[in-house]
C-alpha cells in the first residue's frame, strides 16, 4: 500500500492534477448548491471534454465534482432549507433549525469537518480494504437487498420519537407513492390516472425541494412579520466546547454507516445519510432535540453521505459494478480512454488506481480550506428579511425542478408537495419515514421480486442466506425494542386503574 501511495502522489501532486482536483471540488460544491442539477448532470455534460484529457486526470476532476456536490449541498439546506443534493435531505431537519437559532456557523463547520473526516477516513478505507471489500459487495444478492431495505425501514419508526404507527404510516404512504409510473417488469401503468407525466414516477428531487424548499415557505408566509429572518440573531461562526465533543462520536460512528453503504452497489449517499440519523436518534439520551437544532442531527448524516461518495468507487473500480446512475458515468470516463473497470485494474493501472486516491485526500482538504472562510459568506444570507429571500429560493427551486425533464408539470407536483409537507408538519408527522420510504420502496419492490423469479417463488429463500436472515432478525428485534415499552407501559396503567 506504502509504495501504491507513493505511485499516486507522483500523480496527484503534479501541476496539472491539482488544478483539475481544484477545478473539480470547487464546481462539485458550487453545483451540489443548486436543487435538481447534482453530480450527475454535470458530469454528463463534462464527460465529452475529459477526451482530451489522460485518464488520471480526468478521473481526479470527475470525482471531485461527485465527491464535493456531496459536500455543497449541505450549505443551503442549513441556511435556506433547501436541500442541492438528495443526500442533504436529512441535513435540513436539524441544520436548518440551527440557522434558526443562531447556530448556522456551527451547523456549516460541523458539515465541513465532518465531511473532511469522513472523506479521509473513506479514502483511507479504499487504499487498504478496496479489493477485500469488493469481494464483499458480491455476497449481497437480491434477497440481502430485500432483508437490509426492510430493516431500514422499520428503523424509521424510531425518527416519530416513539410514535410506531405514525412512523410506519409514513414510511408505508411513501412506498405507496414510489410505486408511481411504470412496471419495469410487465409494462403496466400504476396509479397514473392517465398521466402521461407520471409514466416515469415521482422523481425524488421534485417532492424533496417541494417537502422542505416550498413547505418552508408556505410556513414562513404564514409566520408573523417579526419572525423574519432579518430578526435572527447570527452568535459565534465556530463551534463551541460542548458541541465539538458532541460532535466526535457521529462524526465517526456516521463515518462507519457510509462506509458500509457506499461499498453495497446501488445503496448510495443518500439511504447512507438517514440511516445515520436514524442511529444517532436511537442512541441519543434525549431524542425529542432531534428536529429541534441537534447538532448530531448534522454531524452524522453529513459524515456518512460523504464517506459513502468516496467508498462507493470501490465496487464501482474493482468490480465494474456502478451503485449509481453517476457511478455508471465514471465507467463511461475510463471505458473512453480503453480501461474496463475490475478486479485487476489496480495491479494493471496502478497510477489511474492510487492517483485517485491520493487525488481524493488532496480533494477533502482543499473543500475545507475553500469551504470554511466562506461561512461568514453563508451566514450573511440569514441577515436579509425573508420576504427578499423567499422568491429567490422560489425561482431557485422552480429552476432547479425544470431542469431535471423540462417538464412544467413538475413545478406543480413540487407546490403539491410542499402543501404536503405544510400539513404534516401542523399534524406534528415527520416527513423523514415519508422520504426513506419513497427512496426505498421502489428498491425493495425489484429486489423482492428478483428475489422470488430467482427462487422459484420460494420465499424461504430470504432465511437460508445468513446475510438476508441476520438483517430480518434485527428488524424484529428492533421493531420490539420499540413495542415492549409502550406494552409494558399500557399494562402498567391498566393494573393501576384496576
Amino acid at each position: 500500500m506504502l509504495d501504491g501511495l507513493l505511485i499516486g502522489a507522483a500523480v496527484a501532486f503534479t501541476l496539472q492534477n491539482l488544478l483539475y482536483c481544484f477545478l473539480g471540488v470547487t464546481l462539485g460544491t458550487f453545483i451540489g448548491m443548486l436543487p435538481g442539477v447534482g453530480p450527475l448532470v454535470t458530469i454528463a455534460v463534462l464527460l465529452p471534454m475529459t477526451y482530451g484529457l489522460s485518464p488520471e486526470s480526468s478521473m481526479i476532476m470527475l470525482a471531485g465534482i461527485y465527491y464535493g456536490a456531496s459536500y455543497g449541498g449541505s450549505s443551503t439546506a442549513i441556511l435556506v432549507n433547501l436541500p442541492g443534493e438528495s443526500s442533504s435531505v436529512v441535513t435540513c431537519i436539524d441544520g436548518y433549525q440551527m440557522a434558526r437559532k443562531g447556530r448556522a456557523g456551527a451547523a456549516l463547520a460541523v458539515a465541513a469537518i465532518g465531511s473532511f473526516v469522513a472523506g479521509c477516513i473513506g479514502t483511507l478505507a479504499i487504499a487498504l480494504f478496496a479489493p477485500t471489500l469488493g469481494r464483499a459487495a458480491l455476497q449481497f444478492g437480491a434477497a440481502e437487498y430485500t432483508s437490509i431495505i426492510v430493516l431500514a425501514l422499520v428503523a424509521t419508526a424510531v425518527l416519530s420519537q416513539g410514535a410506531l404507527l405514525r412512523g410506519l404510516l409514513m414510511a408505508l404512504f411513501g412506498i405507496l407513492l414510489g410505486m408511481i409510473g411504470m412496471d419495469l417488469n410487465t409494462g403496466v401503468m400504476r396509479y397514473t390516472f392517465g398521466l402521461t407525466s407520471l409514466m416515469d414516477g415521482l422523481d425524488f428531487v421534485v417532492v424533496a425541494v417541494g417537502l422542505f424548499a416550498f413547505a418552508e415557505i408556505i410556513r414562513e408566509l404564514t409566520q408573523k412579520q417579526d419572525e423574519d429572518y432579518g430578526q435572527v440573531k447570527i452568535d459565534s461562526l465556530m463551534m463551541t466546547r460542548d458541541e465539538m465533543r458532541a460532535s466526535v462520536k457521529p462524526i465517526l460512528r456516521g463515518t462507519g454507516v457510509g462506509m458500509f453503504f457506499g461499498v453495497i452497489p446501488g445503496i448510495g449517499a443518500t439511504v447512507s445519510s438517514f440511516a445515520a440519523y436514524i442511529l444517532e436518534q436511537r442512541l441519543s439520551k434525549d431524542p425529542s432535540r432531534f428536529g429541534k437544532g441537534a447538532i448530531e442531527g448534522v454531524a452524522a448524516p453529513e459524515s456518512a453521505n460523504n464517506a459513502s461518495a468516496q467508498t462507493s468507487f470501490i465496487p464501482t473500480l474493482t468490480l465494474g459494478v456502478p451503485g449509481s446512475a453517476t457511478m455508471a458515468l465514471m465507467i463511461g470516463a475510463l471505458m473512453i480512454h480503453g480501461i474496463t473497470p475490475g478486479p485487476n485494474i489496480i495491479t494493471e493501472r496502478p497510477t489511474l488506481f492510487w492517483g485517485l486516491v491520493v487525488s481524493m485526500w488532496v480533494g477533502n482538504l482543499l473543500l475545507v480550506l475553500l469551504n470554511l472562510p466562506l461561512i461568514r459568506l453563508w451566514t450573511s444570507l440569514l441577515k436579509v428579511p425573508y420576504s427578499w429571500l423567499f422568491p429567490l429560493i422560489l425561482v431557485l427551486s422552480s429552476f432547479g425542478i425544470l431542469t431535471l425533464s423540462n417538464d412544467p408539470t413538475d413545478i406543480i407536483w413540487g407546490a403539491a408537495f410542499g402543501a404536503f409537507g405544510y400539513l404534516i408538519s401542523k399534524l406534528n408527522y415527520s416527513p423523514v419515514p415519508f422520504i426513506l420510504g419513497l427512496v426505498l420502496g421502489p428498491m425493495l419492490e425489484e429486489s423482492f421480486r428478483r428475489a422470488l423469479l430467482i427462487s422459484h417463488g420460494d420465499p424461504t429463500t430470504f432465511i437460508r442466506s445468513p446475510i438476508s436472515a441476520g438483517f430480518l432478525v434485527a428488524a424484529v428485534a428492533l421493531a420490539l425494542l420499540m413495542t415492549l415499552p409502550a406494552l409494558r407501559s399500557n399494562r402498567a396503567n391498566l393494573e393501576s386503574e384496576g
